[in-house]
Parts: structure tokens; sequence; C-alpha cells
């Protein structure tokens, strides 16, 4: 069957190969909003009601007002449109928005052979730049939690009961570094497999949560594989059940969850807004694993300094500060809780703010 294409104003829509142009340059719209200008260029003319966007573009998922206004401003903003004086997309008040401008369609060429085309190179080479972009401001994110729970970790053990022989500053830095490397590494695996959830065509929640537990797993797989095996080798002792692929699934799976409902509810606000509504999910799902006898960054470090008794780390000066003599259940509880809520908050502020800056770039750039 031959499908159809759209011109309008020098724009050029293709929904079967699912891309937006104005001449040679790609224009950058999320597989949502793109979906809402298809529907919205397909009935121009005709109103298109709240209802017919919550059923073919969201597919009945629960959907604020709010998230269909910034909808709309982002594909208006794209199209170089302005809300009071349209040229493309009215709005009619309570009832839904109408595409206004004159639409030429017309049968769709057969697409080139991959790489042949200009055009086709620049959109490849547009959604990689997209992926690395959200998965390093991912990364970042995780790095600053990261650091910031070693920060705390750092002077809760030195205001305990400083090592003897190592000075107070010396275990903050060290337990810094070492969890903010881990953070990075964590949330540049997490935030690749959001990110790659964000192409899919018809885009929904549960991409997201497999995508972040997909990178959370396989990150958490290999991080405790390699820290075993050096441990093994080097001292041939191994610390037991420190953090691994369970643990990276269910925060990876939070912080897919905490990315796709920040889009609902801040997508128009601020970062902070993304990262409060993640932050509550991930301090969850923190609780759930240490509830299941997983172990976050403060469970394996008590667990490394169990296992080494001559270690200078006095994990059990953190117990103290909840009121728990030792690194028991309650402790690692909150603490899980303290990091989950810290890593996803990171991940997803960052990954908002990345994608606020990518929707205010340039068309095509």
């Amino acid at each position: 069957m031959t499908l159809a294409t759209f011109m309008f104003e020098g724009f050029h829509l293709d929904p079967a190969n699912r891309w937006l142009r104005r001449g040679d340059q790609p224009i950058e719209l999320s597989g949502r909003y793109l979906d809402a200008l298809i529907l919205l260029v397909c009935e121009h003319g005709r109103l298109v009601s709240k209802d017919r966007f919550l059923q073919d573009v969201w597919g009945g998922a629960p959907v604020t007002d709010e998230a269909l206004t910034q909808c709309i401003r982002s594909i208006r903003k794209q199209l170089g449109d302005d809300a009071g004086r349209p040229r493309f997309i009215e709005t009619v008040p309570k009832h839904g928005y109408r595409f206004i401008a004159p639409v030429i369609q017309a049968p769709r060429m057969p697409s080139p052979a991959p790489g042949g085309s200009p055009a086709a190179l620049s959109a490849v080479l547009h959604r990689a730049g997209r992926l690395t972009k959200l998965t390093i401001a991912a990364a970042a994110g995780g790095a600053s939690a990261g650091a910031l729970g070693g920060l705390l970790y750092g002077f809760g053990f030195a205001s305990q009961q400083p090592p003897s022989g190592v000075g107070a500053a010396s275990v903050i830095l060290i337990l810094v570094v070492i969890t903010g490397l881990v953070g990075f590494v964590g949330g540049a695996g997490v935030g690749l497999g959001v990110a790659v959830a964000d192409l899919a065509p018809r885009h929904r929640g549960y991409l997201s949560i497999l995508g972040g537990g997909v990178g959370g797993l396989t990150i958490g797989a290999l991080a405790k594989l390699i820290g075993l095996d050096a441990f093994d080798v080097l001292l041939g002792l191994t610390p037991g059940e420190i953090t691994g692929a369970a643990e990276g699934l269910a925060l990876g799976g939070a912080v897919g969850m905490g990315a796709w409902l920040s889009e609902f509810g801040a997508r128009a606000g601020s970062g902070a807004k993304a990262a409060a509504l993640a932050a509550w999910i991930g301090g969850a799902a923190g609780i759930v694993v240490a509830l299941c006898g997983g172990h976050l960054m403060g469970g394996s470090l008590n667990l490394l300094a169990g296992q080494f008794p001559t270690s200078h780390l006095n994990v059990g000066a953190i117990g103290k500060l909840f009121g728990d003599p030792v690194f028991g259940p309650l402790t690692q509880g909150l603490t899980a809780g303290l990091e989950g809520a810290l890593f996803s908050a990171g991940v997803v502020g960052m990954r908002h703010l990345a994608r606020r800056a990518l929707r205010s770039a340039p068309s095509g750039g």
C-alpha cells in the first residue's frame, strides 16, 4: 500500500519513516510529540479533541492538561509558530486544537538506501548525538549524587571515630571519589537505557522502565563480577553479596519510572520538579532493595569492612547517627533509601535539563 507524505510551508512530514524536515534539515521532536503532529496534520482543518490526543498519542494513559499544552507548545516552537497569531496550530479553547496551514498530500517515494541520502545521514547523526548528550547528562547526575552520598558518609565516619593514622579529610576524599565514580558508571548505563527507549516510534512508560532496568542490571552485573574477581585475585578474599545485578535492575527501573512520570508532571517546570518526583520513587526502590536483603553502597561498604578486619572504615559510626548501635537493618534501610533518592534525583534531574536544552536548540541541530 502506498502511504502519503505531507508538505506545508516548507516542511515535509513523513509519518511512515517518522521524520519531519525543513528542506534537508531534520527537526527534532520526541516520539510522542511527533505522533501528536502527525495526528494534527492528518486531520488538517478538523478539530482534534483532547480525548482524541489521549487515545491516539498517549494510548489511553492518564495525562494532565499541562502535558498536552506543553506538547503543543513544543511543536509550535519547532515549527516557528505563534499561539497568539497561529499559522499552523489553532487553539480551540476547552475543546482542542486544529491544524490550519494548507497541506499538500503526496505519495511517499521509496526510501533511499541507508546512508544514501545526506538528510538520512544527518538524521542518524542527530539521533546519535542526542543519545550521547542524554547519556552524558545522566552520568553527570549519577556522579554528582554518588559524590554527595560519599561526602555524607565520609563526614559520618569521621565525626564519630576518625580512624587511627588516617586523616578525616583523606577518608572523605576517598569515599567521594569512589562513590562518585560508581554513580557516574551507573548513571551512564541507566541513562543510556532510558534514552534508547525514547527512540521508540510510540513511546510508552514501560519502555523507559525497561530501558532503565536493563541498563542498571547490566552495569550492576559487570561491576559485581569485576569487583569480586579483583578482590579474589589481589587479596584472595571476596566481600560477599555487594551491589550487583538485582540492585541495578531495581534502581534502574525506578529511574526509568521517574523519567517517564516527570515527562507529565514536570516537563513545563524546572528540573527540580523532575528530580523531586524521581527522588520519591528511587528512595522507595532503595528501601525495597534493603528489605529484600540487597545492598547498595552503604551495605556494600559494611560488607567490605567486615571482610577486612584491619580496615580503617568505621561503618558502625553511620548506625549511631540513626540511633542504631551497629550498621543494622534499620540503618541499611535508611541509607539505601537515601542513596536511591539521591541517585534517581540526580540522573532524572540532569536528564530533564538536557532534554529541555535539546528542545530549545535550533531546528535540526
